[in-house]
């Protein structure tokens, strides 16, 4: 990948995109030159509290606690994951659409979790431990990263005086690798689950052995996989009281759904059709081609699907999610803004639904919707004040409001997320002018200025 034009763009794209639908493009990571492709984090509301209700137990039987590791989806169709910058647990949608059941995917978290209990990696590590995500993505891709002219990535690409490769940064000794078998294994044991999904997920590499090494799949060049690793995990099973035991119903409904909504969002919708053929009629099969469906603008087969499986499970979230999401697309705001309340309502410690409803009342241009966004949008942001797009959407709905104050103090906040400190400076001092010294306003200006200028003195 050496000479190859790297660049970070944060940008959510708006819900009227339609490029990915329930699923929003996080940061887009555009790669130029021969064999260029573009890569990009997702963001799901669904998919993100599947994979939580995997990791959780796994978390808590490592000692770790859950919600201080952020789980990071990557658009990639390669079969890869990884630990960095201290918690940060990073998984490629190819290796979530590759796994055929949850025990794999489960034992993977549980593998990856074993890393970060046992410190391996650790002078990486400490010196990304205040990365940002945007960062790590760059350096595992390889190359220079280059955020609106900030230098905010410049110590997470150089450890130690000299720039990590891709492998160097991501690579795992063999006795790591066991260590984190062994360790996986114990979490497994621990919560009551099988370790037979670990074992599987060594069939899905055991293939790739014998392919040119730069078809490999990314996870197989930093997880070297030896038959001392097979063995141990055979032999563990073995003796295992629990290697019989089936995936929790759940588990394995929501694999189902998160493989159907991945493969029918990120594939062409006539894939998708052929995959999940109209004689299927499971509910996966019929979100996927609901999907796929709402991806070819056709209503008229998309809306009949998702409404019959709202039918089926009127308090799923996210099938009402998803049917505002092809109302809103198709022009019909305010049909779709009953689907996306409902959806709140039924997940109301979801900030992505929260926030997507807020964008849509937002974009319905009418004044008497302000402030239930306003709600939605701060309702959001208390559960995660690191999504840039509330932020923006937060201080649109103060600006149209004439609260000028309050929208630049959320252009501030959204400014310092993206490292970009100029922007962060210029909203905070404004709003030191505009509001009383020692008031809430103004106490967080100072917060966004010593934030900011801290960043830029590094």
């Amino acid at each position: 990948m050496a000479g190859l034009d790297l660049f970070l763009k944060y940008i959510r794209l708006p819900v009227s995109v339609g490029l990915l639908g329930c699923l929003l493009v996080a940061i887009m990571v555009p790669l130029r030159g021969a064999g260029a492709r573009e890569l990009s984090f997702i963001r799901d509301a669904e998919i993100e509290n599947t994979i939580r209700a995997y990791a959780t137990p796994v978390f808590v039987a490592a000692g770790l606690e859950p919600s201080a590791i952020n789980i990071y989806l990557v658009n990639d169709n390669t079969l890869n994951a990884f630990v960095a910058g201290g918690q940060k647990l990073f998984l490629n949608t190819g290796l979530l659409t590759r796994t055929e059941n949850a025990g794999q995917v489960i034992g993977v978290i549980a593998h990856e979790a074993g890393h970060i209990a046992g410190g391996h990696l650790s002078r990486q590590r400490d010196a990304m431990k205040a990365a940002s995500a945007q960062s790590i993505l760059a350096l595992v891709l390889g190359g220079a990263a280059i955020i609106g002219g900030q230098g905010e990535v410049g110590s997470a690409l150089v450890l130690g005086g000299s720039e990590l490769s891709k492998r160097s940064f991501l690579q795992y000794s063999r006795t790591q690798e066991g260590a984190a078998d062994a360790a996986a294994m114990k979490y497994m044991e621990a919560t009551g689950q099988s370790s037979r999904g670990l074992r599987e997920f060594f069939e899905i590499l055991g293939d790739q052995e014998f392919i040119g090494e730069s078809r490999q799949d990314p996870y197989y060049r930093s997880h070297p996989l030896t038959r001392q690793r097979i063995q141990a995990v055979d032999n563990f099973i073995a003796n295992s009281a629990y290697s019989d035991t089936p995936v929790k119903a759940d588990f394995a409904m929501r694999h189902g759904r998160m493989k159907a909504k991945l493969l029918a969002f990120l594939n062409a919708p006539t894939a998708t059709l052929r995959r999940y053929r109209n004689n299927d009629t499971s509910i996966e099969a019929r979100y996927a081609r609901a999907i796929a469906y709402y991806r070819k603008a056709d209503l008229e087969r998309a809306l009949p699907l998702i409404d019959g499986l709202i039918a089926e499970q009127p308090d799923d979230p996210y099938f009402h999610e998803l049917k505002g999401q092809m109302l809103y697309e198709n022009g019909r705001n305010a049909e779709a803004r009953p689907s996306y309340r409902k959806a709140a309502e039924l997940a109301p410690k979801s900030p992505l639904i929260h926030s997507e409803l807020a964008q849509v009342l937002v974009e319905a241009n009418d004044p008497a919707l302000l402030d239930e966004a306003i709600r939605h949008l701060i309702t959001s942001i208390r559960m995660d004040r690191s999504d840039g797009a509330s932020w923006r959407q937060l201080a649109i709905a103060y600006g149209r409001q004439g609260k000028t104050a309050d929208s630049s103090l959320a252009l501030g906040e959204e400014a310092l997320l993206y490292g970009n400190v100029s922007n962060a400076i210029y909203h905070a001092e404004r709003v030191e002018k505009l509001l009383p010294t020692g008031s809430r306003g103004w106490l967080q200006a100072q917060d966004i200025l010593t934030a900011a200028r801290n960043m830029k003195s590094k």
